[in-house]
């Protein structure tokens, strides 16, 4: 891809590899496919990303909050969603009347929807969560009967699905993960025994999904595996699953400073020699972390980043290449040439994990898309 001269650092998006993700993780699981498309799909684009994943063969979309479900009606959307988080009182006609689904954990929650929807002369459909350990949203186990009979006997809601979110599917230790998967099961049997099982039963995200084929049920709920990236180290994807994002700027500035000089703020990195320089016009307002340890691609090779991270800039240390020069490409997450910097790479220089490298790239940086 040739360089826009007007960008300072921008991410290339590969829509077909999030395509490409998406149908390999519906055919691996072989039920239906939820794309998680809250924050901004991972900082991959929330409209963009789930056109990909649908195209893929996700039935479904996941998002956190309702202005990202109505973020996807606005962009000519209409797939079912499902908004994973609260839905305050005041702002249930909007995700009704949007054919939004609500997740509900309360007789409060239940009898509000129902209030708004009967208004609205329609029904509000409903999945009603149930808490089995992660302990964050969700009805308790034991209450789980007494909500799903409320709602199945409402004339203005649509029981339509139930679902639970687990703690530690992507930690090797499986011992909670399975007691999640037995309270959940109680759960689910009681239901179909009273005949109020609705439609859609789910609980996994990626790792679950890959990990706990018995946590499948009739849906799945993906969202760093369909952006090519692996829910942790002990649970990783497939190896035909493909990266979507790089992470791209250039060298803005090449030149040799003196021996014994100091580089960028504090002067907490001195030359040793005559070292050569090269400023990146990325920095921690774009999302860029301002740790010791970072390091980027100039011309397939690795080097790394020196002196503070500024906010807008940040300098590396190119003596190992030479032949850089103003204008060159620099890639601070994916492939250029031979050499590959990953996102979990990165995570693990800034101490966290990839889900937050993606999502914590600013807005100021500028989408791509391929």
């Amino acid at each position: 891809m040739t360089l826009d001269a007007s960008l300072s650092n921008w991410l290339e998006i590969d829509l077909e590899a999030i395509r490409r993700n998406a149908d390999r993780l519906r055919r691996l699981t072989g039920v239906r496919l939820m794309a998680v498309v809250k924050a901004g799909a991972y900082g991959h684009g929330l409209a963009q990303a789930a056109r990909a994943a649908l195209r893929g063969g996700a039935e479904w979309l996941g998002v956190a909050r309702i202005d990202e479900g109505l973020d996807l009606r606005r962009a000519g959307i209409g797939a079912p969603g499902l908004i994973l988080g609260h839905t305050p009182d005041d702002r249930l006609a909007e995700a009704i009347e949007a054919e939004l689904r609500l997740t509900v954990w309360s007789a409060e929650h239940l009898d509000a929807a129902a209030a708004v929807a009967a208004r609205l002369d329609t029904s509000a459909r409903v999945h009603l969560k149930v808490d089995t350990g992660m302990n964050r949203i969700g009805a308790a186990p034991e209450d789980a009967m007494t909500l799903a009979r409320r709602a199945a006997d409402s004339p203005n809601l649509a029981f339509e699905g139930i679902y639970t979110h687990f703690a530690c599917a992507d930690e090797l230790v499986r011992r909670p993960t399975e007691a999640q998967v037995a309270v959940f099961n109680q759960v689910i049997e009681a239901l179909s025994a009273s005949g109020l099982r609705p439609e859609l039963t789910h609980a996994a995200n990626t790792a679950a999904a890959l990990a706990y084929p018995e946590a499948r049920w009739d849906m799945v709920r993906s969202g760093i595996g369909i952006y090519g990236m692996h829910p942790s180290d002990a649970v990783r994807l497939p190896d035909d699953f493909e990266p979507a994002l790089a992470w791209k700027s250039r060298l803005t500035m090449v030149k040799v400073v003196a021996s014994g000089q100091g580089v960028s703020y504090g002067h907490e990195y001195v030359t040793s020699r005559a070292e050569r320089i090269g400023t990146v016009p990325v920095g921690y307002g774009d999302g860029f972390r301002r740790v010791n340890g970072n390091r980027v691609l100039v011309r397939g090779r690795v080097v790394p980043v020196v002196g503070r991270v500024c906010m807008d800039q940040c300098l590396v240390q190119l003596d190992d290449v030479p032949e850089a020069v103003s204008g060159d490409e620099v890639v601070l997450i994916g492939e250029q040439a031979a050499a590959r910097i990953t996102a979990e790479q990165v995570a693990a220089c800034w101490g966290t994990i990839n889900y937050e490298v993606t999502c914590g790239i600013t807005e100021r940086v500028r989408w791509i898309y391929r």
